[in-house]
């Protein structure tokens, strides 16, 4: 099914590293080919292990060529005659320290063509702060205070210059240094440097060679740093570089799905969607836990009616690649003025203390002291989140479907998949993340087809995928809060969603050819 403004199809979308089947994107190409997967996909989110990286599971780009080890120009092929369109990540913030370009740095430090590619941290705050002793300017405190920390201690990664003096660069997310004082990190890239336009312009025309129809711009919100602003989601400045990306990608018929992660109560979301974006719709997974367990839809249909009203177009999930969000969906004061969150704060704990409880992990927000500040996310496989039940897994994957948005699916929520501790615990103090990971053999793949949780599971994304009611308009009964009543019709033809939040049991009437046929769970 395509959508109606553009030539996107409205249809389901996988979610999965390249080898997170198997052994590489062909595994998973394999699969799609099977018959029990016949129709069900139409699109795939490709993780960025697709491209050379070394870093944060793919986040951390060396460039944006191809991933031999993983990828082929063949399953590129394999993946259009499959007629399924690909979605690809662009990491707007940064590079890694093995990129052509800051290997150029490490290489000729001041003389390098890219000395100004990424942020001397000095450079950067000269005038605004106070030189310590260890050759780190230290931010005037009305300056340090305002700064949206990913981390706790600064941003920083000390570069080794060859006339051997150490630069401080901007390092907003990960790095790590070797006992041999090799290093790893995620560099900042510099906006104001034509430099880095031209790589974007060069980046988007080879990703659009690979067949990319979706562009997700990852950590794009921290790419504007600018003195006396917290450099995450600074305006106008961000405005300005999302709307010049869009120019190029437009050239490159690229559609863009800006990633951001903010309270609901900032209401970035909203001003994201009216400049006519895509948004993700981080709200959804928290939002879905709290329905299920506490056998309440009030604040799922409220969100629902939001998107229905204001006509956002979302891309939705339960599980992903990263964490649970969770800090989504609080209230936030805005000029003086506090914005309701989708959940109270005390809802949003239950949430967390109910998916911790179930084994699940925690990431934190930080100052600039490093002292934690927040959740970030809770780290957990869906199905484990929701206490390894099968039926609301079922019920959680039919409501997904139903709500408005193209619905993005996680590969290891197909498969029941369980927290894997193991993973998690060998990662080391950043392993959060791979407790949601778990590569798929082919012979799970073969086991887990036998099970009833997956087949009905395909059986509910083959219907989402292919029926045209979910190219119409939907529906929203909310007289009961133990009661999720959606209902999409287009022309003679609807799909109609009943579920019972007591027993997590639930129909779907549908029209087929015609026909009127049912389905009870």
């Amino acid at each position: 099914m395509m959508s109606k403004d553009s030539n996107i199809t409205n249809g389901v979308m996988l979610n999965a590293y390249p080898d997170s089947i198997g052994n590489t994107l062909s595994d998973t190409i394999s699969m799609l080919k099977r018959p029990e997967f016949k129709e069900v996909f139409s699109l795939f989110y490709i993780l960025p292990t697709f491209f050379n990286s070394d870093l944060d599971r793919g986040f951390s780009i060396i460039d944006y060529n191809l991933n031999k080890d993983l990828v082929s120009k063949s399953d590129l092929e394999d993946l259009e005659r499959l007629n399924i369109q690909l979605k690809f990540d662009i990491v707007l913030n940064h590079l890694s320290v093995a990129s052509p370009q800051f290997k150029d740095l490490l290489e000729k430090g001041e003389h390098s063509k890219y000395k100004d590619f990424f942020i001397n941290w000095n450079t950067f705050w000269e005038g605004h702060g106070d030189l310590k002793d260890d050759g780190v300017i230290i931010p005037e405190k009305e300056y340090l205070e305002k700064l949206f920390m990913r981390k706790s201690g600064l941003p920083i990664l000390k570069v080794p210059f060859p006339d051997g003096t150490e630069q401080p660069y901007w390092n907003t997310f990960y790095q790590k240094i070797n006992a041999d004082k090799s290093l790893l990190g995620q560099m900042d890239v510099n906006a104001k440097s034509e430099l880095v336009w031209e790589f974007y312009e060069e980046t988007l025309k080879k990703i659009s060679g690979f067949g990319c129809k979706i562009l997700r711009l990852d950590a794009f919100a921290y790419l504007h740093k600018e003195i006396g602003q917290s450099n995450f989601f600074n305006k106008p400045g961000t405005w300005e570089y999302l709307e010049r990306i869009k120019h190029i990608a437009d050239r490159y018929n690229l559609k863009l799905l800006p990633e951001i992660h903010a309270e609901y109560g900032s209401y970035l979301h909203d001003e994201v969607a009216n400049e006519g974006y895509q948004i993700y719709d981080f709200f959804l997974p928290g939002l879905m836990i709290h329905t299920i367990e506490k056998k309440d839809s009030k604040a799922l249909m409220t969100w629902a009616k939001e998107i229905i009203q204001k006509g956002y177009k979302t891309v939705n999930m339960l599980g992903c690649h990263d964490g649970i969000p969770v800090l989504d969906l609080k209230g936030k004061q805005v000029n003086g003025v506090f914005n309701k969150g989708l959940l109270k704060d005390e809802d949003i704990e239950d949430i967390m203390n109910t998916v911790l409880e179930r084994g699940g992990r925690v990431k934190n927000l930080y100052d600039a002291s490093g002292k934690k500040i927040s959740y970030y996310q809770v780290n957990a496989t869906f199905f484990s989140a929701l206490g390894e039940s099968e039926q609301k897994l079922l019920l959680a994957r039919a409501v997904q479907l139903f709500m408005p948005g193209i619905p993005q699916v996680w590969y290891l929520d197909i498969f029941a998949g369980k927290n894997d501790y193991k993973a998690a615990d060998n990662a080391g103090s950043g392993g959060h993340k791979e407790i949601n990971r778990t590569t798929l053999s082919v012979e799970n793949i073969e086991a887990g087809l036998k099970k009833k949780v997956v087949l009905d599971q395909l059986k509910l994304l083959r219907l989402r995928n292919n029926h045209n009611a979910f190219s119409g308009s939907v529906q929203i009964n909310s007289s009961s809060q133990k009661i999720i009543d959606i209902k999409w019709v287009n022309e003679n033809e609807f799909a109609h969603l009943k579920a019972n939040l007591n027993t997590y049991n639930f129909t779907i009437d549908y029209t087929e050819s015609g026909e009127s046929k049912f389905y009870a769970f």
